[in-house]
């Protein structure tokens, strides 16, 4: 017989995300998070087992999550440049002030010294990867890029300037992070791009 469900597992998980922006990883308890979405502590250790248990799900939900939307953003977009804008700076506008910012880099930092962790932060990695990627490949064969742009390389430098500019943001503080992605973004992209007199 199943657990009894009351609050959905996904509804819990957005909860944690935005607890880790207002208090980073170290901050979060499972207390937090079940006074957030109005459940009792137990509850969360019944499910989850843990508050590493609470991460690791979160952890695995961004990343299925992360394959999802490298496959569903394109309908959505009149060009692919801008799918690709869009799947590059939508997800910075969750982190708007340099604490959001760090405490989810806190979380980051997780990921890159646990091999548990490191799974799941690489498929998301890899998920956008192919997804930039194809977004690229997909721009130069509809002649929005120059003849000739390596995809491959080019996709490696967007992800690149999507983590280098957060963190410049965060020192700076100029503007929003969706802001500063977007103008690095097309900052990278501008030597690519074909012009209306060149032939595609």
């Amino acid at each position: 017989m199943g657990r009894p469900r009351g609050i959905e597992d996904a509804v819990i998980l957005r909860a944690t995300a935005e607890v880790i922006g207002r208090v980073g990883p170290a901050g979060l308890t499972l207390a937090v998070v079940a006074r957030e979405v109005g459940l009792v502590p137990g509850t969360l250790v019944q499910r989850f087992g843990s508050k590493r248990g609470l991460l690791l799900a979160l952890a695995e939900r961004s990343a299925k999550d992360a394959e999802v939307r490298s496959g569903t953003g394109r309908g959505a977009h009149e060009s692919a440049l801008g799918a690709l804008a869009a799947l590059i700076v939508e997800p910075m506008a969750l982190m708007d002030t340099p604490e959001t910012y760090a405490n989810h880099l806190a979380f980051l930092c997780i990921d890159l010294t646990d091999p548990e962790f490191r799974r799941h932060a690489l498929a998301i990695h890899q998920a956008q990867g192919r997804a930039v990627e194809g977004l690229l490949a997909e721009a130069l064969r509809a002649g929005e890029l120059r003849a000739g742009t390596d995809t491959g390389a080019l996709a490696g430098s967007v992800q690149a300037i999507t983590s280098g500019a957060g963190l410049l943001w965060a020192l700076d503080r100029r503007g929003t992070l969706a802001q500063r992605v977007r103008a690095e973004l097309d900052h990278l992209l501008s030597p690519h791009r074909r012009s209306d007199t060149e032939e595609v």
